[in-house]
């Protein structure tokens, strides 16, 4: 695809295209490299990065770390990503990550983001406002403390509430201090190529549109931004409105990036044929798709049309947290044959997914009224708002109730036998000191013995307790030492990068809190960096 464009309407060294986590990061990067940096987005900025917990993966040591007391390093970091991370990325890539993780920190922190060294006293899937350092993954579960020694490394940006913002609004304030221009209300249509080299992109923006339908553009757009809109005819209406704004009052414009563009769209959760197609199995319409409309798949497409490679498209991560309160650790997690599934310390997504391939998607945590009298006195200590709301619903409107194993079985429609033999195995592990058939740790396992017994519905999509979250986790192939978009023959695409969600990273095989917010500021800074060092030797 060759185009020649002889006009531009406006210009800058480097473009990039989506500006939430990745591509604040690849701006700053790009511009610490010296480069002129234009910065679009869609709707407002921030992407699914303002919408997230705020939580940065991060160990070997980082200063947060240190200030804890939590000693970790390099080698027990890597030792415990290789085993979730896979072959999603090489060996070398999986180590750089890790040995570049302290600096990470000092970079965010120099930029502007606030953390704390507080440690999280009890295993959960997102700290109240007294913590700020805490197990964000599997670190402390069956089968992962035999490969490393458990670490916190879940690093959350200091700030009450769920404090995505508190990451990306320092980040896009330093940048807009050091001179990146972001024009918002600008969608990319298609990648501009000259001689070989993509040199820019074709946008449409209603930038020049009268400023009371540029503030209507924004509110709705924030409306759009929440996650739980996708599930509502609102978000269908909303979107409407925007396209019609868009129809009505956008323009056409051509951007010229003279070093190159670094597509940082995020996934493609927003768009359902898109996941249909690239994972027809899955229950898409079952779960709660996370991130804002924006996450479509633009990018990726925009970079397919030019050959590019992707890769991992079928993998979906889908959460299912039982904790807080931890109490709910010492349940079993059965499916809809009353077997066993998991570890249930794992991390949620690691739930999640034994649910989504579980029969009909059906699953239950059995617990006795010893756990459910613990977890009571949990929740009002251990959860935030949304967590205490969960755990409410599901004690009281997601479960079944009976005097004995056979009884909440048959009420709940497994076959009592099959889950008597579950409970048994389980209880007999531990009263005769063996380990556990899923590998859930000694301290953290109990036994179920006291009536009434109640299973807690916990499937796919449980319409009294809460929807499944879920997301994206494959992209474009890049090119791992600069984040350059690849061909399927292995070439690089001149003038293309891609970061974040947008591309296959450090969190397209396993997704563990933090780890994909982590991916977006090492592989924005790397695709930043290395757009301006490549274009200086063309």
């Amino acid at each position: 695809m060759v185009a020649t464009v002889r006009t531009w309407d406006s210009s800058a060294d480097v473009v990039v295209v989506g500006y939430g986590g990745a591509g604040v990061a690849a701006a700053l990067a790009a511009r610490e490299s010296g480069a002129e940096v234009l910065a679009l987005d869609r709707y407002l900025g921030g992407g699914a990065t303002a919408l997230s917990g705020g939580i940065v993966y991060a160990g070997a040591g980082t200063w947060v770390q240190r200030a804890a007391g939590v000693e970790d390093d390099v080698e027990n970091m890597l030792a415990y990503l290789r085993a979730e991370v896979g072959d999603t990325v090489s060996e070398a890539t999986l180590r750089r990550f890790c040995e570049e993780s302290p600096a990470m920190i000092d970079w965010l922190t120099r930029n502007g983001v606030p953390f704390q060294p507080s440690l999280c006293p009890f295993k959960t899937s997102y700290p109240t406002d007294d913590y700020y350092l805490y197990y964000s993954g599997s670190e402390n579960s069956g089968g992962f403390r035999e490969l490393a020694t458990p670490r916190q490394r879940g690093h959350r940006a200091h700030g009450r509430g769920v404090s995505g913002k508190k990451l990306f609004g320092p980040l896009a304030a330093t940048a807009a201090k050091n001179g990146v221009r972001v024009q918002i209300g600008t969608r990319a249509t298609k990648l501009v190529v000259e001689d070989g080299r993509v040199t820019g992109v074709e946008a449409t923006t209603i930038s020049g549109a009268p400023l009371a339908v540029q503030r209507r553009f924004a509110a709705l757009a924030k409306i759009s931004a929440k996650p739980g809109v996708y599930h509502q005819g609102l978000r269908k209406a909303v979107q409407l409105l925007l396209d019609r704004i868009e129809r009505r009052y956008g323009r056409a414009i051509r951007i010229q990036a003279r070093s190159g563009v670094i597509l940082t769209t995020g996934g493609f959760i927003a768009n359902g044929e898109m996941v249909k197609h690239y994972a027809p199995e899955y229950p898409w319409d079952e779960g709660l798709p996370l991130g804002t409309a924006g996450d479509d798949g633009s990018g990726i497409t925009l970079a397919q049309q030019l050959g590019a490679a992707t890769g991992r498209m079928d993998v979906l991560s889908t959460w299912r947290f039982i904790a807080p309160p931890s109490a709910f650790f010492g349940s079993i997690a059965v499916n809809a044959n009353g077997q066993r599934m998991i570890d249930e310390s794992r991390y949620g997504a690691a739930l999640g997914q034994a649910i989504a391939t579980a029969p009909g998607h059906r699953a239950w945590l059995l617990i006795d009224a010893g756990v459910a009298a613990e977890a009571r006195r949990q929740i009002g200590k251990q959860s935030v708002w949304f967590q205490r709301m969960q755990a409410e619903r599901l004690l009281k409107m997601g479960s079944v109730t009976g005097r004995t194993v056979e009884e909440v079985a048959a009420r709940a429609g497994i076959e009592p036998s099959t889950l008597r033999e579950t409970v048994d195995a389980h209880n007999r592990a531990i009263q005769q000191n063996l380990p556990d058939p899923m590998g859930k740790p000694d301290d953290i396992r109990r036994p179920l013995h006291s009536g009434p017994f109640v299973l807690l519905d916990i499937s796919f999509k449980s319409r009294l307790t809460y929807p499944m979250p879920m997301l994206t986790l494959g992209g474009l192939i890049v090119d791992e030492e600069s984040g350059a978009v690849q061909t399927e023959s292995g070439a690089a695409i001149p003038g293309l990068f891609a970061a974040g969600r947008a591309a296959v990273g450090i969190c397209s095989n396993s997704y563990v809190s933090g780890l994909s917010l982590a991916d977006c500021v090492y592989s924005g800074r790397r695709a930043g960096t290395h757009a301006v060092e490549l274009a200086a030797t063309h």
